[in-house]
C-alpha cells in the first residue's frame, strides 16, 4: 500500500486535503453545460459524468462500504454503472457503453457526490475518536492509506476530463471553446537556437523506483538498480517546426521509419500529422481547450502517439531514452510540460508485488501491450508528479497531452 502523505498530520489535514482535491474536480466541470457531460466518441474517452461518478464511487466502495460499519449506499445500481476493471468487486457497465448510461442525471451523479463526501467527512472525524466506527483490527493508517490512494486516482482522472472534453470537442465543427486561457499546448518552450542542446550521463549504476516518504503507486515500488551505459539526453523537447520538417520531408510515407504494427496504424487510419492540428487555406491550426489556434512553431509538439515518436526519432538518427534512462537524468532537465515517451515496455519492477484484493488490480494487471511515459503535462493537477511517476498507454494512442524527449 502507498505511504502517508508527509504533509498530512492527522484528521483534519486529511479532511482539508480531500475537500481540495475533490472540489477541483467540480472546478474543472464549471464551464459545462449538461449536454457536454455525456457523449463518448470513442471507447478509450469516458463521458465526464461517468468520471465524476466512479471517482466518488471509489471512496463509496473502497472505503466507506470497506471500513464504516452502518454506511448505507447511495444507490445499489451505482457499483455497476461506475465500476472501471475491479472484477473481484463485480460486473460492470462495458467501457465502451459508458456514453450510453444517460440515466442517472447530471444532477443525481452531484447528489451523489456530496452524499459521499458526507459520509467520508463525518467516518473520518469518528474513525479517529470512536474506535466502534470501524473494524478493530483494521488501522488508521490502512484507512489514511486508502483515502490518499483515491485521492491521487481523482487526480488522475481530472487530467482524464481535461483530455477526454478535448477530444469530444474536438469532433465538433464548430471548435468549441472549454474556458478561456485554456489552450495548454501554445506556450513556447525555448527559444528555436536551443533545441538541440544535450547534456551527458555517465555510464554507471543507478537507483530506479521510489525510495522516500509520501506517497506514490504501487508500480513505482520495489526500488532496484540498473546499470546504464554513456547516453546523452536533450534538454529541451522536440518542437512543432521540427516535427512539420519531419512531415515535409515525407515522415508519414516512408516505411523504413515505422515500426511494423506503427506503419499499419499509420495506413489503416490516414495519419499523416498529430491529433488536432488542422490545415486551413494553406496554415496549420491547431484545435485546442481554448478554441481554434494558429500552430506555434517552437512549442513542444502534442498529442502524437508512440509509434510517431518513434518514427520521428528514426528520422533524426536519433532514438527514445528508456524510462530508466530518463529517470536517472531527471535532475539535468526541466520536465512537465508533456507526458513524455519512452522506450520502455511497461513492465514489473523486480520484486513487484501486487496488493492483495481490489486495489491489486489497480496497475499490475495492465503491464503487458504498453509503453511507458514519464513527467507529467500542462493537463496534471498540481502536486501530481514525481520523477519515478510511471504512467502507460498503448503505442497508438495520442489523446493525451505527449511530446518527444530524444537521445543518443
Amino acid at each position: 500500500m502507498p505511504a502517508t502523505h508527509p504533509q498530512l498530520s492527522g484528521h483534519s489535514d486529511l479532511i482539508a486535503r480531500y475537500s481540495e482535491v475533490r472540489e477541483y474536480t467540480e472546478n474543472l466541470c464549471e464551464p459545462l453545460e449538461t449536454e457536454d457531460y455525456v457523449p463518448q466518441p470513442i471507447v478509450d474517452v469516458s463521458p465526464t459524468k461517468w468520471h465524476i461518478a466512479h471517482t466518488t464511487w471509489f471512496f463509496e466502495e473502497m472505503i466507506l462500504k470497506s471500513f464504516a460499519a452502518d454506511y448505507q449506499v447511495f444507490d445499489p445500481e451505482f457499483g455497476f454503472l461506475f465500476n472501471s476493471y475491479y472484477n473481484s468487486i463485480g460486473d460492470r457497465t462495458p467501457r465502451d457503453r459508458r456514453g450510453a448510461v444517460s440515466r442517472p442525471t447530471v444532477e443525481q451523479v452531484f447528489s451523489y457526490r456530496r452524499y459521499v463526501d458526507h459520509g467520508i467527512r463525518e467516518f473520518l472525524l469518528l474513525a479517529y475518536h470512536v474506535h466502534s466506527r470501524r473494524p478493530e483490527n483494521v488501522p488508521l493508517k490502512e484507512i489514511e492509506d486508502m483515502v490518499i490512494l483515491g485521492l491521487n486516482h481523482e487526480q488522475q482522472h481530472q487530467e482524464l476530463i481535461l483530455t477526454d472534453l478535448k477530444y469530444t470537442f474536438s469532433l465538433n465543427p464548430t471548435f468549441p471553446v472549454y474556458r478561456e486561457g485554456a489552450a495548454m499546448v501554445e506556450l513556447p518552450e525555448q527559444p528555436a537556437s536551443a533545441g538541440g542542446q544535450f547534456v551527458d550521463v555517465e555510464s554507471g549504476i543507478y537507483g530506479i523506483g521510489f525510495d522516500g516518504h509520501g506517497f506514490c503507486f504501487d508500480n513505482e515500488l520495489a526500488r532496484h538498480r540498473v546499470f546504464l551505459e554513456d547516453f546523452s539526453i536533450r534538454k529541451h523537447l522536440v518542437t512543432n517546426r521540427e516535427y512539420l520538417e519531419f512531415i515535409e520531408d515525407g515522415g508519414y510515407r516512408n516505411a523504413n521509419l515505422w515500426h511494423s504494427d506503427g506503419w499499419d496504424w499509420v495506413n489503416a487510419n490516414g495519419i499523416d500529422k498529430p491529433l488536432y492540428w488542422i490545415e486551413r487555406d494553406g496554415e496549420l491550426f491547431n484545435y485546442t481547450l481554448a478554441g481554434l489556434r494558429k500552430i506555434s512553431m517552437e512549442a513542444p509538439v502534442c498529442h502524437v502517439s508512440f509509434y510517431e515518436t518513434a518514427a520521428f526519432a528514426e528520422w533524426k538518427g536519433m532514438r527514445l531514452p528508456t524510462e530508466f534512462e530518463w529517470e536517472a537524468a531527471s535532475l539535468k532537465f526541466n520536465w512537465g510540460l508533456r507526458w513524455e515517451w519512452t522506450n520502455s515496455a511497461y513492465l514489473p519492477y523486480p520484486g513487484f508485488r501486487k496488493s492483495a484484493g481490489a486495489v491489486g488490480e489497480y496497475n499490475g494487471k495492465f503491464m503487458i501491450n504498453q509503453m511507458v511515459l514519464r513527467g507529467a503535462s500542462v493537463a496534471t493537477p498540481p502536486g501530481h508528479n514525481r520523477k519515478t511517476y510511471r504512467n502507460f498507454f498503448q503505442p497508438h494512442l495520442r489523446w493525451q497531452f505527449t511530446g518527444i524527449r530524444l537521445a543518443k
